[in-house]
């Protein structure tokens, strides 16, 4: 009796005590260990089970041995479908329990009731005891604190689920409650050491899981087996418990440990897992899973996963080039037969510093020249300069970068070698080392990026900040010559190294991230051509790992593809595409094929401003036009059921090159249409395709092809093997072929091959022939000047002469300057042709401005004829016609060029790129801002000389004019008469090689016609004058010796020769021209003189 009061007090005293104080801190410690997201790992027994209950937890708390919770307080995150206080009401305390005090106070091994204190017998029907030291006087244990382990365990019941058993409030979940709880606390308490208190949590589905929380002091693998053997024998049989779905974990209080400890992207960083504390009693490690972020993780690529420590039940992760997306929380899971030892830990990353200077410095040796060094790095770093061991007196710019200037003390060597060191002052490991050569000798190569240098020096340039690489270049013929360039934007490579770990599982995610970074960086992707190959080289990563494509994935897929084949990043696919060594175009394309075979089979269709994917299912036959540019029919198959898959690329010939499988170089065919890629989930041997031609004009050779991947050594190229021409008519090219691959057609370039040499050769001679007969124009004008402006008329027609001549020798000279800076990408395959567009666009400014003035000092002449000869009594001054004439000469000309150049060239249409320093035609018809004021003076000047010759017809032009006027107006008639038709017929000729642009004869007549122009204007502008011979023989004459005899000899001979013609002289200028009769002999014969010989 004496006994039993004893051990009553003493539990009601204990259970008062721990309701007070030690529960709140146990639960404390319980949140703070356990609240996480990631949910502990299972064992494998029971695979039914929701992982987030049916996994065991354990977790360690340190309190005084004797304390004891009445209650279980449970991290909501890690239970969230029931209520986490548990409270036993039905199994009382056995009188006969033996206690173990630690100290002075006797721990109970009971569940402690949570029935109110009153239902116990009063203590005073027994003699009391010595009361026990009161709580709040009792002297600190001397014995070391016991850890608690929670452990969150669960078993399987093979039943079925029902919603009821999520609410705790439903009769059947607080049946379960009240028939299980109590059994799992008596069997615990039975059969584990160091127990103190259990509680049943929340059920989940996989049939039914048990899910409940253990504590005790120690956790003994043969101990919990002999509690769960007897809790799934002790239940009720009813609930079918499965003896083998027990899970038991361990979950540590303490973090993963890892070092360094500060990470940085690019670096390598361990972490350690382990070892469990003495209390736990795992018995042999046979297995280790880590997780990054929820997604395990394997030994392969960055990772490493050691498994040599498992005796002493430790494990460490190792991670080669780190990058930002590793940091976050990782999880570490030791696998015993009986518990699982579960760790996790965060782990933060920081950028590491990105040094940007240039490595390969080369100066010209100059005593006393400063060569300045520029080093940067993004904030909050600081850098240093240093020459060997001296730190070097340094300026920091606003820009995170310090300068140095270098100063050059003597030039007794050829060449001087110099090694500086940028450094990184915190943390240390990071810098680069430039390398300064000062050479004596003569500079052959400058420019801003690369420096100076000799005849082939080399130099390395840093990229732009937020790039990766270096680019290099060597010094050829005065110009620094790129040979490689490595730059990648950061973001792209840390998506390429993040690749190499890529699952499965992951892929949806990555490519969501690739999309976004590609569609937000894509400025400076499409100028980047090592970006380029990068994003490719992630493709083809992406179709390695995938084995089936969602709807969501090709979307994000095809969203960035769509910006690697837009019109901005034609010039670094021609860089690209000159590389030998590298298919990156063909690598797309493959990638591109193994995503349209591995989407669901069902009917769905996504676009992009570039790209159409459509899939549709049909039976036996099928036919569809795609965006109106490309009809696919295929006829009766014989099998039902059938998926295909059309992928239409509408700026693919941008990625493409136009090789075929008989020529590599691609300099005559060009990429005509659409490329479209079609896959079929059977087989066909009949197929047919019509395509619209993006250039109706291009009417030669066309081809039907297929690219080709084994072609020129796995380059890839365009073949005709099983694909025929069927028809080429109305702006289509239609083609059967039998198979199915990705298809288009290849038509020959503008300018047929075989005469691509002969008119550079017709052309050049040409222009030098036509620049030489405008330099002899002028000089005559110039010496005949005054002899021949003694009126208006002839004045005004000398000026017309020199203004056309200066404007033709002016856009010659700019025609050479703008063949020099431009390479055509199909004449030069494998070259660097990228156009340098601000010059090539002041170079088609200049050509156009020059061009358009020279027609319209044509129409100048012309109106000058027309008011000469039909307004015979208007009378100008002479600074009028030429304010006129000089306001529509020049002034008309510079409006057109200067609103052409304004409409079309922030949109890029302007010039014809990679192919002439000319007006673009194929994107905004631009050159029809000079074919159309062109034509329509040739028009113009037409009207006006049928107007003159009418009139002339009439009553002739001497009526109303002095002889020198009547000399200039007929001269004037006569060149416009000539030149009109000339002009008018070589850019008639222009036109023609637009609407017909492989009929080699045109070609061959535009380029003549075209080249001599200047020639022309030489021979029927000048030289057919009379009077303007007269005056060059007279000039000559007066300063040559034995002028007075060659004179008197040119005389008489001229007088011989007058008179012997005089007769049909007089009746033409009387039956044809109508002119008066003058009534000096010798003045008519003058006048008739210079009216027919002129």
């Amino acid at each position: 009796s004496l006994s039993l009061s004893l051990s009553l007090s003493l539990s009601l005293s204990l259970s008062n005590l721990d309701s007070t104080t030690p529960e709140a801190s146990t639960t404390e410690q319980i949140t703070k260990v356990t609240n996480s997201t990631t949910t502990p790992p299972t064992t494998g027994q029971s695979t039914t089970a929701d992982p987030t209950t049916q996994l065991t937890t354990v977790t360690n708390f340190t309190t005084p041995a004797a304390t004891t919770n009445q209650t279980t307080t449970v991290d909501p995150t890690t239970q969230p479908t029931t209520d986490t206080r548990t409270t036993v009401t039905t199994e009382p305390p056995p009188a006969t329990t033996k206690t173990t005090p630690p100290t002075t106070i006797p721990p109970p091994t009971t569940i402690p009731p949570t029935t109110p204190p009153t239902t116990v017998p009063p203590p005073t029907t027994i003699p009391p005891p010595t009361p026990p030291t009161p709580p709040t006087t009792t002297p600190p244990s001397t014995t070391k604190p016991a850890d608690i382990l929670l452990l969150a365990m669960s078993f399987k019941m093979n039943e079925e689920f029902t919603n009821d058993l999520n609410d705790k409030n439903s009769v059947k979940y607080k049946k379960y409650k009240d028939d299980i709880e109590p059994v799992i606390q008596a069997q615990y308490r039975k059969n584990m050491p160091g127990f103190i208190s259990a509680a049943l949590t929340s059920f989940s589905r996989g049939s039914v899981i048990a899910n409940f929380d253990v504590k005790t002091t120690a956790a003994d693998p043969t101990a919990i087996n002999k509690a769960n053997a007897g809790l799934a024998t002790s239940l009720p049989a009813v609930y079918q418990v499965d003896i083998s779905s027990f899970n038991i974990i361990y979950s540590s209080s303490t973090v993963l440990r890892y070092k360094p400890t500060t990470i940085y992207t690019d670096g390598t960083m361990t972490l350690e897992c382990g070892p469990p504390p003495d209390t736990v009693k795992m018995g042999t490690i046979k297995s280790v899973e880590w997780k990054r972020k929820g997604r395990v993780l394997t030994s392969t690529g960055r990772f490493t996963i050691n498994t040599d420590d498992f005796a002493s039940k430790k494990t460490t992760l190792g991670i080669k080039n780190v990058i930002a997306d590793d940091k976050g929380e990782y999880e570490c899971t030791l696998k015993s037969d009986e518990i699982y030892f579960y760790q996790m830990g965060q782990i933060d990353i920081k950028d590491a510093p990105i040094i940007q200077t240039k490595t390969e410095i080369n100066t010209k040796c100059v005593p006393g020249n400063n060569q300045p060094l520029e080093c940067c790095v993004q904030t909050p770093y600081k850098l240093m300069w240093k020459e060997g061991d001296v730190v070097l007196l340094t300026n920091e710019t606003s820009d995170n970068c310090i300068q140095y200037k270098y100063q050059i003390q003597n030039c007794d060597v050829s060449s001087k070698v110099v090694k500086l060191t940028c450094q990184v002052k915190d943390p240390t490991g990071y810098e680069k080392t430039t390398k300064l050569t000062i050479f004596v000798g003569v500079e052959i190569c400058n420019n801003l990026e690369y420096g100076s240098g000799q005849e082939k020096d080399t130099s390395v340039a840093p990229c732009k900040k937020g790039e990766d690489g270096i680019k290099t270049a060597i010094c050829k013929s005065g110009l620094w010559i790129p040979q490689t360039d490595t730059c990648v934007l950061t973001a792209i490579n840390e998506l390429l190294t993040s690749s190499q770990d890529l699952k499965e599982a992951t892929v949806e995610e990555f490519l969501t991230k690739l999309n976004n970074t590609a569609v937000d960086l894509k400025e400076k992707i499409v100028s980047s051509s090592a970006t380029i190959s990068t994003i490719v080289d992630i493709l083809r990563i992406v179709a390695s790992v995938s084995k089936n494509i969602s709807q969501s994935e090709i979307k994000n897929i095809l969203e960035t593809v769509n910006v690697l084949v837009s019109d901005e990043a034609k010039e670094s696919w021609v860089f690209l595409n000159a590389d030998q060594n590298k298919n990156t175009s063909s690598s797309l394309l493959g990638s591109m094929e193994f995503f349209a075979g591995s989407l669901p089979t069902t009917s769905f269709n996504v676009t992009t401003k570039l790209i159409q994917l459509n899939q549709d299912t049909f039976d036996n036959s099928f036919s569809t036009n795609l965006n109106s540019s490309v009809l696919i029919e295929i006829p009766e198959t014989n099998s039902k059921h059938l998926t295909i898959t059309t992928l239409t690329f509408h700026t693919l010939r941008n990625v493409l090159p136009a090789r075929n499988g008989s020529n590599q170089s691609a300099n005559d065919n060009t990429i005509n249409g659409v490329v479209v890629m079609v896959k079929l989930n059977g087989t066909t041997k009949n197929v047919s395709l019509s395509f619209d031609k993006f250039n109706k004009s291009l009417t030669f050779n066309p081809q039907c092809v297929f690219w080709n991947f084994s072609l020129f050594n796995s380059l890839g190229g365009w073949d005709d093997t099983g694909c025929k021409l069927k028809s080429n008519e109305k702006g289509k090219v239609t083609c059967h072929c039998n198979h199915l691959t990705s298809f288009s057609i290849l038509m020959s370039t503008s300018i047929p091959k075989e005469i691509q040499d002969a008119l550079d050769i017709i052309t050049y001679v040409g222009v030098g022939i036509s620049m030489g007969s405008l330099v002899i124009c002028l000089i005559i004008e110039a010496c005949v000047w005054k002899a021949m402006t003694r009126n208006n008329t002839s004045y005004m027609r000398h000026v017309s002469i020199v203004n056309i001549a200066v404007s033709l020798l002016i856009a010659d000279i700019w025609f050479i300057i703008g063949a020099s800076i431009s390479k055509n990408t199909l004449e030069n395959p494998g070259e660097d042709t990228r156009t340098p567009i601000p010059a090539c666009t002041a170079a088609t400014f200049f050509i156009h401005f020059f061009y358009l003035a020279l027609f319209f000092w044509m129409l100048i002449s012309g109106l000058l004829l027309f008011y000469r000869t039909i307004l015979v009594f208007s009378h100008m001054s002479k600074s009028t016609m030429l304010a006129i004439g000089f306001s529509v000469g020049y002034g008309a000309p510079l409006i057109i060029a200067v609103v052409t150049v304004a409409a079309t060239a922030p949109s890029g249409g302007y010039i014809k790129e990679n192919q002439a320093c000319w007006l673009n035609w194929d994107k905004t018809m631009a050159l029809l801002a000079f074919v159309i004021p062109a034509l329509t003076i040739v028009v113009i000047n037409f009207l006006i000389l049928i107007v003159v010759l009418y009139k002339m017809l009439r009553r002739g032009v001497g009526d109303a004019t002095q002889p020198d006027e009547r000399n200039a107006v007929v001269v004037i008639a006569r060149c416009l008469a000539i030149l009109t038709p000339f002009f008018g017929l070589t850019w008639g000729l222009g036109v023609g090689t637009m609407i017909d642009p492989t009929n080699k004869g045109i070609h061959v007549v535009f380029a003549l016609f075209n080249s001599l122009q200047g020639f022309f204007v030489l021979v029927f502008g000048t030289l057919l004058d009379g009077k303007i011979r007269s005056a060059i023989v007279g000039t000559f004459s007066s300063i040559l010796p034995g002028s007075d005899r060659t004179r008197s000899t040119s005389g008489g001979a001229a007088t011989s020769s007058t008179s012997a013609l005089n007769f049909i002289r007089r009746r033409i200028r009387r039956n044809v021209y109508n002119v008066s009769e003058v009534a000096n002999s010798s003045n008519s014969t003058g006048a008739t003189e210079s009216f027919i010989n002129t």
